[in-house]
């Protein structure tokens, strides 16, 4: 039951193997889609060399692998460069989120902000 579920980082152990599954399964996918890592020959383009030569041969950004997500991609430049904007300000977003939410789990253990289990909170 989803009640079971503990909060904060404790969540983590209760995610069953299919899930786990499920993940990485889908990073592997979107990592795989693109091809741009296997070399013409076969090889493993792992020092990331082969990749530095296709994208200044295409004249492409840096992080653009070539993978255009369904329903998301783009060509109008302008309409890409304001989701790639806001994408960066999002994600800045939530790694200070995330960083706020480890850090009241680890002070009031909940992640949730039970302030009320925080009898000596500065803040009172």
């Amino acid at each position: 039951k989803f009640s079971d579920v503990p909060n904060g980082l404790g969540a983590i152990a209760k995610v069953p193997a299919a899930g786990w599954f499920q993940i990485v399964l889908y990073g592997l996918y979107c990592e795989g889609t693109t091809q741009n890592w296997i070399l013409p020959g076969g090889d493993f383009d792992f020092d990331g060399q082969y990749m530095k030569k296709m994208d200044a041969a295409n004249k492409r950004a840096p992080g653009d692998y070539g993978w255009k997500p369904p329903l998301l991609a783009t060509d109008d430049a302008e309409l890409k460069k304001r989701r790639l904007n806001a994408e960066m300000a999002n994600g800045r977003l939530a790694m200070v989120a995330i960083i706020g939410m480890f850090f009241q789990d680890g002070l009031t253990g909940s992640a949730w902000g039970d302030w009320a289990l925080y009898t000596a909170s500065p803040l009172r």
